[in-house]
């Protein structure tokens, strides 16, 4: 059997969410179901991704993030704070060869902007 990735974020407004997450990742915003908003990748491979509405909020730091892999980190992490990220590094972090941002969507659910291991 194959089994295949999907990921779920808790929030609390998954279709303000989705207004971010969908270009920030170049998927498709799929609508909403419930308390649920579906993304899915535009004709690229990757996993669906499920906006999910709960009502707790969100005390601390992620258990899980995504890393937002590409070459150019600087011109990346602009675009995504043009779309509502915030950059929660003003300088970039290195360890093992990798480079990285450390950045925030609009709910505060961290993620990071990175280059890979590759130099950019």
């Amino acid at each position: 059997m194959t089994a295949q990735l999907g990921l779920v974020l808790d929030c609390a407004d998954p279709e303000k969410l989705a207004e971010f997450w969908a270009p920030a990742l170049g998927y498709v915003n799929l609508g909403t179901v419930g308390s649920y908003v579906a993304l899915f990748p535009d004709g690229a491979p990757g996993p669906k991704l499920l906006l999910q509405r709960v009502e707790e909020p969100k005390a601390v730091k992620n258990r899980m993030h995504f890393d937002i892999e590409v070459a150019d980190i600087e011109t990346e992490a602009a675009r995504l704070v043009e779309l509502g990220a915030t950059r929660v590094s003003e300088a970039p972090c290195r360890e093992h060869g990798s480079t990285w941002v450390l950045m925030a969507d609009p709910e505060g659910n961290e993620f990071c902007v990175c280059d890979g291991g590759q130099p950019g």
